[in-house]
């Protein structure tokens, strides 16, 4: 579904944060914020919870674990034994330098995986830059929810908070 959204460009990194703070006091939501930086605080003042990638990763690190002590168990004494100098079969310490190494693999193409899934990259998606964000500027884009502002005076509230350019856009 496309939405209208007001993208207001700033020179200062102060004026983007009191922008964004009288956005969410009156309802606005907040869609994205770009810095040539990272701002400490935005996100809590943007209201973004804290990521669950971490479960992600946690979860590909136990499961490569699992898999990689299992297939060496499996194929050293079960699939396939081997009496060599009668050194048993299911030696657990022989297993854990692959064990770390699956550990380590799953757990980072698992993160990875779904940090793209999450944040909807691909290969073949065109981005949509705003012109100067990454050299000196911030930019704040704002989409209405359930504001207790009229969407036309969204321009002048950016414009009242230094914000240097506003343009309308229509976004997903």
């Amino acid at each position: 579904m496309k939405r209208l959204a007001y993208i207001g460009v700033f020179e200062h990194e102060a004026d983007l944060l009191q922008a964004i703070r009288e956005s969410r006091e009156l309802g606005l939501e907040i869609v994205d914020a770009h810095s040539p930086y990272p701002i400490h605080g935005i996100d809590e003042l943007m209201g973004i919870r804290r990521s669950r990638l971490t479960i992600v990763c946690f979860c590909g690190c136990l499961t490569g674990l699992i898999i990689g002590l299992w297939f060496q168990y499996w194929s050293s004494a079960t699939d396939w034994p081997l009496n060599i100098g009668g050194k048993p079969f299911d030696s657990l310490p022989a297993f854990i330098p692959v064990g770390f190494e699956m550990t380590v693999l799953l757990g980072g193409l698992s993160t990875a995986l779904f940090l793209f899934i999450r944040s909807k990259l691909w290969p073949g998606k065109k981005s949509r830059a705003i012109g100067g964000v990454t050299d000196e500027r911030f930019a704040l884009v704002i989409a209405r929810k359930d504001a207790n502002l009229a969407m036309a005076e969204v321009p002048e509230l950016l414009h009242r908070h230094g914000a240097v350019d506003v343009r309308q856009e229509l976004g997903q």
